[in-house]
């Protein structure tokens, strides 16, 4: 019994040594099992709408409240917020918008958001591919006032949504908590 420990000691230390001496990265015929991905606490959306035959886009991934104080807490006033989470929530857009006050010509751009307890601003950046929290305000395309509504109950999970679509106009939504907040938008 103690000759096989021995030898099972051996085994191991050999096995070892030889991982260390190989060059970085390569294990020989060794293969190792890839670690089991996790599921994103927030998982990737997607909101799309067609505006006059055109197609509007928006990606990003939606958090979840769990618990937590959302507005004024997790999402704080008086400050730019990536309007999800994970990468940067991106607009593609193959028509030009008139988005609230804000001409935005066909393309892609980052969206975000300056949340404040009596009025929201939504940011439309140039600068794309970046992670959520990488923000340039050099590179916004320009602002623009968002309207509010109370939602009747909760909503655990952050939505974007286009809403009440109508020929070429249609409603952006950003609702997370009991907070909707929305602007009008038009293909120009």
């Amino acid at each position: 019994m103690h000759l096989r420990s021995l030898a099972l000691a051996a085994c191991c230390t050999l096995l070892t040594t030889a991982s260390f001496a190989l060059p970085t990265g390569q294990m020989g015929d060794m293969k190792m099992a890839a670690p089991a991905t996790k599921a994103l606490p927030s998982p990737a959306a997607t909101a799309n709408v067609t505006l006059n035959g055109k197609s509007v886009v928006i990606h990003y991934n939606s958090p979840r409240m769990k618990g937590r104080k959302i507005m004024g807490g997790i999402v704080p006033y008086g400050q730019v917020w990536r309007t999800g989470a994970n990468p940067a929530t991106t607009l593609i857009t193959a028509t030009s918008l008139k988005i609230g006050t804000l001409t935005v010509p066909a393309g892609t751009y980052t969206i975000y958001t300056l949340p404040n307890a009596d009025q929201w601003l939504l940011i439309v950046n140039k600068q794309t591919g970046q992670w959520g929290t990488e923000y340039t305000q050099a590179q916004d395309l320009g602002r623009t006032p968002m309207q509010h509504k109370t939602l009747s109950a909760p909503q655990e999970n952050m939505s974007i949504s286009f809403e009440h679509t109508q020929g070429s106009s249609t409603e952006l939504h950003v609702k997370w908590e009991t907070t909707d907040e929305y602007v009008t938008v038009q293909a120009e």
